[in-house]
């Protein structure tokens, strides 16, 4: 049986240990060897030398709308995938909404997963959905791989995912603890919501208003309860309120199994700078001041949030009319997130030893993907090679998600990614992709 051998040298390659100079050894996909810079190479191998390029692993982004099929005008594997590998991100899971059919039962994933197949740049799992009335899909669909069950505490935006009444949580969390699965949640108040001022119009400050931190925070609270009582691996979805982390960081000194994750438009963009009518900022939960920023930097630092991920939530142009509270919400950052947190991590003092935790490592540990997230021996050879002194003015027609809305659109951003490797082969080069696509299909693994 042949072998295919190749390595990867770079002065900056971003390994669990640290950055240093070394050479990468892959076979036949698989990462073999992490050694010094200068190493002689295997007899045979083929030798890429990046310079001073940094190799980091690539990324693992387990928030992503892919919306495909049913909404593929906003989106679709192709698209997104495409974007993913330009942006370095090499795996992706699809969050269950707002595809029809939604993955709520295992007709729906394998539905997904047909469409998928043939079109993924980069490695695609999927989350299946928890609902009103779906608890007996939730084994199946346990069983035939997804990586854990999304659900939200407020309204989602579309009819087909409903939210999940306080019952129906407590029924939900309790068959998903029995299955040993992840329960990942929305977590806004509903109640809290319907009490805030619901003005609408172009003032960010009124859409601002509607969505408060007390919505956030008390939801946090009560997922923290559930997970405390029924013993339920709970992830907290898109943290927006500072004001939520220290019952956060103190549920898990406790040893509740609760964790967290924020994204990149929450720590590179404020609510003090969202111009009036700029509904391509539109997300909820919303982007917030500065202070909460800085207050979320500092969660990263200390391990209470978890990872940073996308919520890639696009749609088409036309849906982001200039009035707040009639506009979708979703920030399309797919491609972007790797430089957009790069700018704002190096200006504060971080490494992409950090980066590299929040975007890769973080994310693949929270979905149990155990060869993916680091450069090191036995995991696949999934690399991003950034440049990351080199910078960009965003144009949004550069981008390859399928709307070109961004609220990154001008902005300059640091770290440009020259390429982006699968398993040993080169997927993404100064943003050209390969073809034909060579991602695959993903499923949680089991337990031994």
């Amino acid at each position: 049986m042949s072998t295919e051998t190749l390595v990867l040298r770079s002065t900056r390659v971003v390994t669990p240990e640290g950055v240093r100079p070394a050479a990468v050894t892959v076979t036949d996909g698989t990462i073999t060897a992490v050694g010094p810079y200068g190493a002689a190479p295997p007899p045979g191998a083929a030798v890429t030398d990046l310079g001073d390029d940094a190799l980091l692993p690539g990324l693992v982004d387990t928030h992503v709308h892919v919306n495909d099929p049913g909404r593929t005008a906003w989106e679709g594997f192709r698209t997104a995938t495409r974007a993913a590998a330009a942006g370095g991100v090499t795996t992706l899971l699809d969050m269950p909404l707002n595809s029809i059919p939604p993955t709520t039962t295992v007709a729906h994933l394998r539905a997904k997963q047909a469409v998928a197949r043939p079109a993924a740049h980069v490695d695609v799992g999927f989350w299946g959905g928890a609902l009103p009335g779906n608890t007996a899909d939730l084994g199946p669909l346990h069983e035939a791989g997804v990586f854990g069950f999304k659900a939200f505490l407020s309204p989602s935006g579309v009819e087909e995912f409903p939210s999940l009444a306080p019952g129906d949580l407590e029924t939900a969390a309790a068959r998903i603890a029995g299955l040993g699965g992840l329960l990942i949640v929305h977590a806004e108040d509903p109640a809290r919501l319907e009490r805030a001022p619901q003005r609408g119009g172009p003032r960010y400050a009124d859409f601002l208003a509607s969505r408060p931190r007390a919505a956030e925070n008390e939801a946090v609270d009560r997922l923290i309860a559930v997970s405390r009582r029924l013993g339920t691996r709970v992830h907290i979805l898109h943290l927006s309120s500072s004001d939520a982390l220290p019952a956060i960081a103190a549920a898990k000194a406790d040893g509740v199994p609760v964790t967290a994750e924020t994204c990149p438009h929450f720590l590179t963009l404020t609510a003090e700078e969202v111009p009036d009518g700029a509904t391509e900022f539109k997300c909820c939960p919303p982007i917030r001041e500065a202070a909460n920023q800085d207050a979320l930097w500092a969660a990263l630092a200390d391990g209470t949030l978890d990872c940073v991920v996308s919520d890639h939530s696009p749609c088409t142009t036309d849906l982001k009319v200039p009035d707040f509270g009639a506009a979708w919400g979703g920030i399309s950052s797919l491609q972007l997130g790797l430089p957009a947190v790069w700018t704002a991590a190096r200006r504060r003092g971080h490494t992409l030893a950090d980066v590299a935790r929040w975007m890769s490592a973080g994310p693949a540990a929270l979905a149990g993907l155990h060869r993916k997230g680091a450069v090191a021996p036995g995991r696949d050879a999934d690399f991003t090679v950034l440049d990351p002194e080199a910078a960009f003015t965003v144009d949004p027609a550069a981008l390859h998600h399928r709307n070109h809305v961004t609220a990154y659109a001008g902005r300059t951003l640091h770290g440009v990614v020259r390429s982006t490797w699968l398993r040993g082969r080169r997927i993404a080069r100064d943003g050209a992709l390969a073809e034909p696509p060579a991602g695959l299909l993903l499923e949680r693994q089991r337990s031994a």
